[in-house]
């Protein structure tokens, strides 16, 4: 294969976003060939922007029979990306995924296990992985420059989103729409960045979702966590849509030293003798170990986007190993399903998540939601986010 005939499903924001890149050519070895969206409104949106250049379908079935694409990119609200992803991988198609990899993870399980038996190329658009800054801190941890880890701290509240942004489409910020609020729409990109980068997972997490604190919505827009592990670290990640201005800060401490991550900068500070060693070894009254603050040289540009469509091309046609499998989707909203359902039940939440507990609860908010929306004629700036 010279050539990836590329099909998106979904040509909403995100949707058409990617389309246009795509179709200007900034992709290399992939070619937009088709598009799907059940509304009829959107395509001959797409249409009108696009031209005639691109197959346009609005029956589902047509399209996956169609023959014309080799690879989909899904950019569907989420309740629909495990079913679509299946589908794809049933008809022999590659697939690139948005976040998250889907509401719950029973049903990402079931689009893993079925991405593993195709044999297919998978890969979930976590672009925020293209950031060097992040890259450099993995780099960082995996190495052992950090020592052992020992805490985690993430503040992440400049995910600010007013009410005419809720207001902006029927799905959003309803249980049955969307499946959740912050936790599912704008941090699955930090919940997957925290995993990836650490290589780790709780034991345990006790969490404090409050729901429509500060809009208009039924699902969570305020989130408090702690988290365990199993080594004896823990975790606190904070995050809202209802607080400006917001912070994005991530502070990391081992045994060996410490990294914050703020305002697109990366701070390291090495221990000259590593925490334990100088516990043993130091007799005085209020000594400390030495800290050096280190320069961390971090080349490269963050590819956003564009650079996981690229990447996910690549494998397809290089054999290129990919910076996201879509398999590791389901690390992410298994840290968000946590989240909500320790909420839910008042309690600790341990891992692995009771997947048919989190099931049961989620099915009773969407069976008595009392949620009906009016949606407003909103025009959303396509920025890269949700």
């Amino acid at each position: 294969m010279k050539e990836v005939r590329l099909g998106i499903i979904g040509v909403g924001n995100m949707g058409t976003s990617h389309s246009k890149y795509v179709s200007q050519g900034d992709i290399k070895g992939a070619r937009l060939t088709a598009v799907l969206d059940h509304d009829a409104q959107a395509i001959t949106a797409f249409e009108r922007e696009f031209g005639k250049g691109v197959q346009t379908f609005v029956d589902e079935d047509a399209f996956f029979a169609s023959g014309l694409v080799d690879a989909v990119l899904v950019a569907t609200p989420h309740y629909d990306h495990a079913y679509l992803a299946i589908k794809a991988f049933e008809h022999g198609l590659h697939v690139l995924c948005e976040k998250p990899a889907g509401v719950y993870t029973k049903q990402v399980r079931e689009m893993n296990e079925e991405a593993e038996k195709s044999g297919k190329i998978f890969s979930m658009m976590y672009n925020q992985r293209t950031n060097p800054l992040y890259q450099k801190l993995r780099e960082l941890i995996q190495d052992g420059e950090l020592g052992e880890i020992r805490r985690i701290n993430w503040l992440i509240t400049n995910w600010y989103r007013s009410q005419s942004y809720y207001d902006s489409g029927g799905w959003r910020a309803t249980w049955k729409g969307e499946g959740g609020g912050v936790l599912i729409n704008q941090c699955p990109h930090q919940l997957d960045l925290w995993q990836w980068m650490t290589g780790m997972m709780p034991t345990r997490m006790r969490a404090f979702c409050r729901f429509g604190q500060y809009r208009d919505i039924e699902v969570e827009d305020d989130v408090t966590a702690y988290a365990e592990y199993e080594n004896g670290a823990t975790a606190v990640f904070i995050t809202t849509t209802g607080e400006a201005p917001g912070t994005n800060r991530l502070e990391i401490t081992g045994d060996r030293g410490k990294v914050v991550v703020e305002n697109g900068k990366l701070d390291f500070w090495q221990l000259r003798v590593p925490e334990p060693a100088f516990n043993r070894e130091y007799t005085g009254g209020f000594g400390e170990p030495e800290a050096w603050k280190v320069e961390v040289h971090i080349t490269g540009t963050e590819t956003g986007h564009p650079g996981i469509t690229q990447n996910f091309i690549n494998a397809i046609l290089h054999d290129t190993s990919l910076l996201a499998p879509g398999e590791e989707g389901i690390k992410g909203l298994t840290l968000s399903n946590a989240m909500q359902l320790s909420t839910w039940m008042d309690d600790w939440v341990d891992f692995p998540v009771d997947e048919e507990l989190y099931y049961q609860q989620l099915q009773e908010r969407i069976q008595h939601s009392q949620v009906e929306k009016k949606v407003a004629n909103v025009s959303l700036d396509v920025d890269g986010t949700y």
